[in-house]
């Protein structure tokens, strides 16, 4: 929801927004504040691909699919309650903490390269954390419904307060119920880091990957949460665009 509506602003440089003579067109500098996020997501993106793409050309002297190196994890790590899917899609793995299923994309279940079982590992890595109560996953979690309610009602009431006229109350509760969507993005953060941590170390210490290829799936696992960070990077400079743009509109009047 966010990117989609990122894009969309990224493709304008003019725009319909508040300037000394009201609502209208005019140039609005704050656009730089979303080109520089939506410029962060295409690195971000390009480089996980590049990345991914590369290691998943080197197979792991394992030999294991990224489906078997997830069920040793798992039950190296004594879960037994999780099951593993397979999805379509290329790197549309996650892990749904609600059925406790580990779901793992075209391009990782059955593949035993190196790029494979690391993202593999990596879902594991969700799957220890909610199997452990790892705090920050359990207030992501908490978050979801708050994050998706605010991301989507958020921008009908900022275009609702603008249609109308600049209504000040409109304007900022949007500007509130977006924060709750950049708050997500930014717990996202420690919650995917602590996966790849959790996921090196398992890999290494159940010997799905050798000491030399450990440095490859750190590569892959570093290339993925850079688009984390990016995420919320975008997120915050949105944030910021909204709040210069409209934050405080009540005390114009």
């Amino acid at each position: 929801m966010l990117g989609a509506v990122l894009a969309d602003y990224s493709s304008h440089y003019y725009g319909y927004g508040y300037g000394r003579g009201g609502y209208g067109l005019y140039f609005d500098r704050t656009y730089f504040l979303v080109l520089i996020g939506v410029v962060l997501s295409l690195i971000a993106s390009a480089m996980v691909k590049t990345t991914f793409s590369k290691y998943n050309k080197v197979r792991s002297r394992s030999g294991m699919t990224g489906a078997q190196a997830a069920e040793r994890l798992l039950r190296a790590n004594g879960i037994q309650d999780v099951t593993i899917a397979h999805v379509s899609g290329n790197l549309t793995d996650h892990y749904d903490p609600r059925k406790k299923v580990l779901n793992l994309s075209d391009s990782v279940y059955g593949s035993s390269s190196v790029a494979a079982v690391s993202v593999a590992a990596h879902e594991v890595g969700h799957c220890i954390q909610h199997a452990r109560d790892y705090t920050p996953l359990t207030i992501r979690s908490a978050l979801v419904p708050v994050a998706n309610f605010g991301s989507s009602l958020s921008w009908i009431l900022i275009l609702a307060g603008i249609i109308l006229g600049g209504i000040p109350i409109l304007l900022n509760i949007g500007i509130i119920l977006f924060s709750a969507a950049v708050l997500f993005q930014i717990v996202t953060l420690p919650v995917e880091f602590n996966a790849s941590r959790r996921a090196l170390v398992c890999l290494e210490s159940n010997g799905i990957l050798y000491n030399d290829e450990i440095a490859s799936g750190k590569k892959v696992l570093r290339a993925a949460a850079l688009t984390y960070v990016a995420a919320a990077l975008t997120a915050i400079l949105q944030l910021v665009r909204l709040i210069l743009l409209f934050g405080g509109r009540g005390n114009d009047d």
